[in-house]
């Protein structure tokens, strides 16, 4: 069917103010965070579950790629319209559709925010656990398809531990029901726990029922200073494997340190070249012995100190602005976000350290330390000889070496594009094949994010 004759019948779907069709329009649905470029031929924008239908039911008759889009604040291109066809943009589906304290509950279509949904539930009392620093841009319909995180996972978990049912539509067009309104139920499959990290390739969800969580009665901080990489890992491990769990484990590396002590003066020591924001809550009784516990779990050689932090708001500031400012120094930056079981940490940091030099890229590391979550960035120059072969060479290695340590990689920022053609190391054939097969069982004519997760 000529191009023309399909936006035609699409037209007849919806009004025109949430279709569009124009090339300079489209072309802000183009990209997400990952900065990889690929115009859809038009951006649909539903606002009920009956117009995701229609929409995914003529592009399937139609044989016409459909890529659902949140807020693009991914950075692995997995909203990215590789191949054309409509960008489905849920971001006008963004009601609250109800909040239920008595059973910690919420239910939300998929294009609110994730801050407005914390903002929402504040008043009563709860939060939301993942917590990404793109809180106040993503949505928790993206949170969802890529089974976002945060700082936060460490003692919360991540977005799947924190849904009980989904409302979607299947790359035929079936609108499915998953899961169940109560925290307990094993009624069939658990497809709710495989729709969320799909990135959209099974369904579009345009509904969700989340599980709420009591917020904290009281929060506390600690701050430590190490003189190298490898004690402060071997203090994360220590720290991990006492009784009480801090609800945020944050490491810097000397890299992120630099850039902080660059735009913040005053607020980091001179002389630490690994450092971690540690964050503990609960009753205050709680909070007393968790931090006497963590203090004593940092005594580790290389330790320079570690102490009780009186206010942290202006180093979190500074930890969620160091993407942002990667972006800015480095705009070809490779980010990856690996994770390793927390006792391989001391083994991961050091070797990428030796990578680095190595293959002489500039590298900066910091990230989720008490899930063994690290977000790995070589800073790249792609007008600057064979660097940007050099980073690649060392990426591969980076891989590897994760691997090696029983890691995977991608802790939380999704495939996508980006590492899809990295996912067979992680994964074995027969597997590969099974979930390729239940991705056409959801989709038939692989019309839903076509080419993504799988190389």
């Amino acid at each position: 069917m000529a191009a023309t004759d399909f936006l035609g019948k699409l037209a007849q779907l919806l009004p025109k103010d949430r279709l569009y069709t124009d090339p300079v329009d489209c072309y802000a649905y183009a990209y997400d965070n990952s900065r990889i470029f690929h115009s859809p031929l038009a951006v649909a924008f539903p606002i009920h579950a009956e117009e995701v239908q229609a929409v995914i039911r003529l592009c399937n008759a139609e044989n016409v790629p459909v890529v659902p889009r949140g807020r693009g604040t991914g950075t692995a291109g997995g909203s990215v319209p590789e191949v054309g066809g409509v960008a489905l943009s849920l971001e006008r589906m963004n009601r609250i559709l109800s909040v239920d304290p008595d059973n910690r509950m919420a239910i939300v279509e998929p294009g609110v925010l994730n801050q407005e949904l914390q903002d929402a539930i504040k008043d009563v009392g709860f939060f939301w656990p993942p917590d990404p620093s793109s809180a106040a841009y993503c949505s928790v319909g993206g949170n969802l398809a890529t089974c976002a995180a945060g700082p936060h996972a460490v003692k919360y978990g991540v977005a799947r531990d924190h849904v009980l049912g989904l409302k979607a539509v299947t790359g035929n067009g079936d609108i499915i029901k998953t899961g169940c309104y109560t925290s307990k139920g094993v009624v069939g499959y658990d497809l709710t726990r495989l729709l969320v990290g799909s990135e959209g390739t099974l369904a579009v969800i345009v509904e969700a029922t989340l599980k709420l969580t009591p917020l904290p009665k009281h929060t506390g901080g600690i701050t430590a200073e190490f003189a190298d990489t490898y004690s402060c890992a071997k203090a994360i491990a220590a720290i991990m494997a006492q009784p009480y769990t801090p609800s945020a484990l944050e490491f810097l590396d000397n890299g992120a340190l630099t850039l902080i002590r660059g735009r913040h003066k005053n607020l980091l020591p001179d002389n630490a070249r690994a450092y971690l924001m540690i964050e503990v809550d609960g009753a205050e009784q709680e909070i007393h012995e968790a931090t006497q516990a963590i203090l004593a779990a940092c005594q580790v050689d290389g330790l320079i100190e570690a102490k009780v932090a009186q206010d942290t708001k202006a180093l979190w500031a500074a930890r969620k602005a160091l993407s942002p400012l990667l972006k800015d120094i480095a705009p070809k930056k490779i980010n990856e976000d690996i994770a390793v079981p927390v006792s391989h940490l001391p083994e991961l940091l050091t070797g990428l350290e030796k990578l680095a030099a190595q293959y002489q890229i500039a590298n900066v590391n910091f990230g989720h330390a008490g899930n063994g979550n690290i977000h790995v960035n070589l800073l790249v120059n792609p007008d600057k000889g064979d660097e940007l072969k050099r980073a690649y060479a060392c990426l591969d290695e980076v891989f590897s070496l994760v691997l090696s340590l029983q890691g995977t990689l991608s802790g939380e920022h999704g495939v996508g594009i980006a590492k899809r053609a990295f996912v067979p190391r992680e994964i074995d054939a027969t597997t590969m094949n099974l979930m390729k097969a239940l991705k056409l069982t959801f989709d038939p004519a692989n019309i839903l994010n076509p080419g993504k997760l799988f190389p």
